[in-house]
């Protein structure tokens, strides 16, 4: 089972994808992992493939490059070896009970990149799980804009994309925000309501919703507490057979 982990820098992708894979390995599961970050210096697991091999952006930063730049020209150097990167990874994908994909920190770098694109075409089985933080979700509007994003993800790489809030350990009331993620009528009801363009906007959207998103559940992660590994460990399952939806 192959699953990538994507999301906003400081979602908690590689602490989740190393707290994940010693809670599978600790359940009799093998787990390889797959490090696509060429930003990240150090990681909480052995990576059997890592783009580091190949480049970094901390040593073209050394050349002069600035640190965006710096990323987005790594990818380019590795676009020409996409092939033999999904080689490697089916490989330990194929050895393996579960493959761990940890991308890049900097999400646009992976979805608006052609080699973050064309890496997870050839892997069209992959779940993807996409990280946000409660932070993020201040008002009615954010919540729409959470769950639509998951979609586009859906829509940009091909993978059944998987809605996912980290680090649920620190949010007080959790009851209060998946009352409007788990239930999208809810959400829809409460941003008829609002009167902004922005609020407006979002009702539209939300409202359209249903009929365009697949069925899946929103997961509740925390990599400190382990909440959620369960329930993440049973979609990717449901994911790999015919047993069941995501709902």
């Amino acid at each position: 089972m192959i699953v990538a982990f994507i999301g906003t820098a400081g979602s908690g992708k590689t602490t989740l994808t190393a707290e994940f894979g010693r809670y599978l390995e600790e359940d009799g599961y093998t787990v390889e992992y797959v490090n696509l970050d060429t930003g990240v210096k150090k990681l909480l697991y052995k990576p059997g493939v890592d783009v580091r091999e190949d480049v970094t952006a901390w040593e073209l930063m050394e050349e002069g490059l600035g640190p965006n730049g710096a990323i987005v020209k790594s990818y380019d150097l590795l676009v020409p070896e996409v092939s033999d990167y999904s080689r490697r990874m089916r490989d330990l994908a194929e050895g393996s009970d579960y493959l761990l994909i940890d991308t890049p920190g900097q999400m646009e770098t992976f979805l608006f990149h052609e080699f973050g694109v064309r890496l997870m075409e050839d892997f069209p089985d992959a779940l993807s799980v996409y990280l946000f933080s409660p932070e993020i979700l201040r008002k009615p509007a954010d919540f729409c804009f959470a769950l639509l994003f998951g979609l586009m993800i859906d829509l940009r790489l091909g993978t059944t994309t998987v809605p996912a809030l980290s680090k649920v350990d620190t949010v007080d009331d959790l009851n209060k925000i998946r009352k409007y993620l788990d239930d999208v009528e809810h959400l829809t009801a409460r941003l008829k309501f609002e009167s902004s363009t922005q609020g407006l906007l979002a009702y539209r959207l939300c409202s359209s919703l249903p009929e365009m998103a697949p069925p899946t559940r929103v997961l509740y992660l925390s990599a400190k507490t382990r909440e959620g590994f369960e329930d993440l460990n049973t979609v990717a399952y449901e994911h790999y057979c015919t047993c069941g939806d995501l709902t």
